[in-house]
């Protein structure tokens, strides 16, 4: 019985599991459960993965970048990522697993180099790949680009998935088969 807020420590006999989370009940609002196996879940940790619902097509190269159409919830465990705005916000301070994966489709042999984004409130990382200078005789049919990141990040920080085209003609595409965004609270 806590002063403002009553948690519950008891086993579950039903599944055999240890328990610890809010409420004066058990199995209400569990926060830790540890099964007979040892395998603990913390079912309300922060946790999310999305895909693109339409392809971001024909990016254009005034050297913006723009956010990627991650419109699809493959499962958000706490409601900390905004299909509207194709933002994730972190719930608590702490250090976040961010993923992205992507198909860049007709990408332009006059482009420069093509941004991949990882954009937080603190900072942007960044994946450059080049195209042009690398000597590619024609247009690049299909590219296909990750990254992975553990972000620093305040309480309300946000993160999105962009990309910009330097030079070249504003014909490549972000497919929306295969684009993902996923992230955890690791720490």
């Amino acid at each position: 019985d806590g002063n403002a807020q009553d948690w519950h420590i008891g086993i579950d006999d039903s599944a055999d599991d240890l328990t610890i989370g809010l409420g004066s009940t058990l199995g209400t609002t569990s926060h830790i459960v540890i099964d007979e196996a040892g395998i603990v879940r913390m079912p309300l940790q922060s946790a999310f993965s999305a895909q693109a619902g339409s392809a971001l097509s024909n990016v254009a190269t005034n050297n913006a970048a723009h956010t990627v159409p991650l419109s699809t919830e493959i499962f958000d465990l706490n409601a900390d990522f905004n299909t509207g705005t194709y933002t994730f916000t972190a719930p608590v301070t702490g250090k976040y697993l961010l993923t992205f994966s992507a198909t860049l489709d007709n990408v332009d042999t006059g482009a420069t180099f093509v941004v991949i984004y990882i954009k937080t409130s603190n900072r942007n990382y960044s994946d450059s790949n080049t195209f042009g200078i690398n000597g590619y005789s024609g247009d690049e049919p299909r590219v296909e680009v990750s990254q992975t990141v553990v972000a620093d990040m305040d309480a309300s920080d946000t993160a999105i998935i962009a990309v910009r085209q330097h030079e070249g003609t504003a014909q490549m595409d972000v497919g929306d088969d295969g684009c993902h965004f996923s992230g955890y609270l690791v720490a």
